[in-house]
């Protein structure tokens, strides 16, 4: 046996760079745009002008299509919906090449009120965190409690309450996470 493959090969491994760190905590928020009421979709149906059309999501979540009478759409990204229309289409379009567009959010709207100078449900087109929300409700009032600022949420039946220190923020402490709002939160400034 020679020595030639085996300093070659410890070669390549000091040569190559240390294994990555793990990540810190991996995110608990999903990435994928989940469709919403009142979003309006563009289902394309290729080869099938019939089928395809501009659909709002209602406010039970479901839009209308051809064939399929009702189709929950609420609570799934695009392409959850597009493999639900591709599976229930089968029966009459075997293969059936589908395309599910969001091409207006209307669903992602957050309250903010309290101590603000423009209290407002507003209707959001991006993700956004405590702090977007609270620049477009126009910052705080006089009396305004800075550091007792409350994200109201909803989790299915129950409420939760995530307190928010906006001068631990502005100190940059990182014990206070700036994070994304969802739909339907609301921001109590008192």
């Amino acid at each position: 046996m020679t020595l030639l493959p085996f300093a070659l090969l410890m070669l390549s491994a000091a040569a190559s760079p240390p294994p990555a760190a793990p990540d810190p905590e991996p995110s608990r928020e999903d990435p994928a745009y989940h469709i919403g009421p009142e979003d309006v979709l563009q289902v394309s149906v290729w080869n099938n002008d019939t089928m395809s059309r501009t659909a709002p999501v209602r406010p039970d979540g479901k839009i209308s299509l051809p064939l399929l009478n009702d189709v929950q759409a609420a609570g799934l990204t695009p392409m959850e919906m597009r493999d639900q229309l591709v599976r229930r289409l089968a029966e009459y379009i075997p293969h059936a090449e589908v395309s599910v567009i969001v091409t207006e959010v209307r669903s992602f709207k957050v309250a903010v009120i309290g101590q603000v100078p423009k209290p407002d449900r507003y209707e959001l087109k991006s993700a956004a965190t405590v702090m977007d929300v609270l620049a477009m409700a126009g910052g705080f009032t006089d009396f305004a409690s800075r550091s007792r600022i409350v994200v109201i949420r909803s989790n299915g039946g129950r409420t939760e309450r995530i307190p928010f220190d906006y001068d631990k923020v502005r100190a940059g402490d990182p014990g206070q996470p700036i994070f994304r709002l969802q739909p339907g939160d609301v921001v109590l400034v008192p």
